[in-house]
């Protein structure tokens, strides 16, 4: 994993969906919107169990792949209006991320939500971390969290795990999302909370641990 050291900050990426922001309630609306202007059906209720991967992958459940495309940019018009006030924190995301700057550190988010809705989520809500990265899913998010020195990767799902472990960064699991605590293991996280509000304790005994070995 990337160490800290005396001259490079501690770098923490931060999944997006159901680690940051909970946006069960905004896409679960945004799907409803989409089956009434297309006529489709899209079990919503279902689709916001399985959130993570990219959008895409949803999509195809509910209509030809030929179609996925254009209904992505549908959804991704009227995600907006419809997602993001709907929309809150999850417990923790703003503490967690004050923590990291409390300790001098660098905060990311990397996501594999459209970059642009992403911006939108946290800028209505006030979180500001320094970097924001879109439109990449597990093991490519490893590369903006190489290229940032990210040192820890936090997220919910085993798709997180695959990318801080591929990017040689820890992988702190919260399982808030789909995934239980006992999948998210089985699939290499280092950590496994809860939920970010046990980050900033984590992060503490981590920096002691890391100066410890310094």
């Amino acid at each position: 994993m990337a160490p800290m050291t005396a001259t490079a900050p501690l770098t923490v990426g931060f999944d997006l969906d159901m680690t940051l922001i909970d946006s069960r309630p905004g896409i679960r609306a945004c799907y409803l919107a989409l089956s009434e202007r297309t006529g489709a059906y899209i079990d919503a209720d279902l689709a916001v169990t399985r959130l993570g991967p990219p959008l895409a992958d949803e999509l195809v459940n509910w209509f030809p792949a030929e179609d996925v495309p254009a209904m992505a940019v549908l959804y991704r018009r009227m995600y907006p209006e419809i997602a993001v006030a709907a929309s809150p924190a999850m417990t923790g995301a703003r503490e967690a991320m004050d923590a990291v700057r409390a300790a001098g550190g660098r905060t990311m988010v990397v996501t594999a939500k459209y970059e642009p809705n992403a911006r939108l989520h946290l800028d209505h809500l006030g979180i500001e971390p320094d970097v924001v990265v879109g439109d990449l899913w597990a093991e490519g998010k490893a590369r903006a969290l190489r290229a940032h020195g990210a040192a820890v990767y936090v997220g919910d799902h085993t798709g997180d795990v695959r990318g801080a472990r591929t990017a040689g960064a820890l992988s702190v699991a919260v399982a808030t999302g789909p995934c239980p605590a006992a999948e998210l293991r089985a699939a290499g996280a280092d950590v496994v909370l809860d939920d970010l509000g046990a980050f900033p304790a984590w992060l503490a005994g981590y920096r002691a641990a890391e100066a410890s070995r310094a």
